[in-house]
């Protein structure tokens, strides 16, 4: 699964995309999250309140209990404001 990585996320992650397999018992972009958040280090920090992310399957903005299904991309990114 090809990740992405936009605005803050990506400075502190420190990168702006990467191919991970997660565990077959990832589901959902929620336990995809906490699945990287235990990876420590700059994801722990990057995903500290999961309530300020936003994200993508396949392009599409999607809520975070959504079924990844065989998504090929995610993108995470903060919630977006017009003006």
């Amino acid at each position: 699964m090809r990740i992405l990585y936009f605005a803050w996320l990506r400075e502190k992650i420190g990168h702006g995309e990467e191919i991970f397999t997660p565990p077959a018992s990832v589901t959902t972009p929620r336990q995809l999250i906490a699945c990287l958040r235990q990876r420590g280090g700059f994801y722990a920090a990057a995903f500290t309140n999961e309530a300020l992310i936003r994200c993508a399957i396949g392009q599409e903005f999607q809520p975070l209990d959504t079924p990844l299904g065989t998504a090929e991309e995610i993108a995470f990114f903060p919630p977006v404001t017009g003006g």
